[in-house]
């Protein structure tokens, strides 16, 4: 599943070519997706796209009258092609430019969105329970340690909770946990304030540099063929079960947390 990184770098892909621009028409070829795409979508032909921006994993298109709002889901990609590029299977919508260009949104699987948030309605239902953004200055040690009293939750589950931070997700969740040594089995309430003061400052550099190294991809982001946004990730715990801890040499183990792969030095995280 694409995570904040990956969603954040698709951001950046996009913008330079979709800002600015008036979308021309949009074209849905299947509507049943996680959720039904709304006829409203189609309010937006017309209109100008003033502004892209994430809210969690959700990209928004801003328009005068409202926002297209597109999840990624499990396999959900997003591509700008020319208009009249020849639509391949699971190509479910295209948000087609007057500039000749086209957002193109491919799901194989359909757990992704696209959906329409009117300007002046209060937020989708999706957005109201959200936490805040990892890499603002609402996110920090501070707040993971008062929310974690009382929480016998793994501290892993507890940082992946949408509610308390968002877009930590499993990836990531598990490199932060390994580059602070807290053990992810470990109760959310029994982590000291010293630690969650460390680790929330390591899941921001965490994200930053997955972001910072997802940015090199965007020169074949206007390619047919081109990825979305994803990227090599130098991984130090994740995927690496049975291979030698890079810090004691101990081997990698796994458990499943939340029904989630979950890898972890037993000698270096306590």
């Amino acid at each position: 599943m694409p995570e904040l990184p990956e969603v954040e770098v698709s951001r950046l892909g996009i913008t330079p070519h979709l800002e600015h621009q008036r979308i021309e028409k949009i074209i849905v070829r299947h509507r049943q997706l996680r959720w039904l795409i709304p006829q409203d979508i189609h309010l937006a032909e017309g209109l100008i796209i003033q502004s892209i921006r994430r809210r969690a994993k959700y990209l928004l298109l801003d328009t005068e009258l409202g926002s297209i709002i597109i999840h990624l889901g499990m396999s959900g990609r997003l591509h700008i092609v020319s208009a009249d590029t020849v639509v391949k299977k699971h190509d479910h919508v295209d948000i087609v430019m007057a500039n000749g260009l086209c957002l193109r949104f491919n799901d194989a699987r359909r757990f992704g969105a696209c959906l329409w948030q009117a300007t002046g309605l209060p937020d989708l239902s999706i957005f109201k329970t959200l936490g805040p953004e990892p890499l603002t200055s609402d996110f920090d040690g501070t707040r993971l340690y008062n929310l974690s009293r009382g929480k016998s939750v793994a501290v892993k589950n507890f940082i992946m909770d949408n509610k308390i931070v968002v877009g930590v997700g499993n990836i990531y969740a598990n490199e932060s946990l390994f580059i602070a040594k807290i053990d992810p089995r470990k109760a959310a309430e029994k982590v000291t304030k010293k630690a969650y003061l460390q680790l929330a400052i390591i899941i921001k550099q965490v994200l930053a540099h997955a972001i910072q190294q997802g940015g090199t991809t965007l020169k074949d982001f206007a390619q047919a063929d081109g990825k979305p946004g994803y990227f090599a990730q130098e991984l130090k715990v994740y995927g690496r079960l049975n291979q030698p801890c890079i810090n004691c040499s101990k081997p990698i183990q796994s458990v499943t947390i939340g029904q989630r792969n979950t890898f972890f030095c037993e000698n270096c995280q306590k």
